[in-house]
């Protein structure tokens, strides 16, 4: 059974930092591309960041030089910093897997930024 797990959402102020985590485990995550999505209220699901099976990264415009993406193989976790979080960055943040055609979700972690 695949299951996607992030953690370490929560509530940031504005110019704080966080780092979510998206445990895997049913999936041989070293071959699988991956990317944390976000979904604010009323807004459609879009990627914020990618990283493929060989780590090369990208992210949307409005989180560049304050989101980094990253993932370790051994731990079949991937992993997003976010610093110099906005009240914008508030949304739910999603895990996906991607491979062969293959997707998988996880079921979401909120990250509200609020004073």
């Amino acid at each position: 059974q695949v299951q996607l797990v992030e953690s370490g959402g929560g509530l940031a102020q504005p110019g704080g930092s966080l780092r979510l985590s998206c445990a895997t485990s049913g999936i041989t995550f070293s071959w699988y591309a991956m990317g944390w999505y976000r979904q604010a209220p009323g807004k459609q699901r879009s990627l914020v960041a990618s990283i493929t099976r060989d780590s090369t990264t990208k992210y949307t415009d409005s989180v560049k030089g304050r989101f980094t993406i990253s993932r370790d193989n051994a731990k079949n976790t991937m992993y997003l910093q976010m610093n110099s979080l906005k009240p914008e960055d508030t949304a739910v943040y999603y895990c996906n897997a991607n491979f062969a055609g293959n997707t998988y979700w996880g079921q979401g972690t909120q990250v509200t930024v609020s004073e």
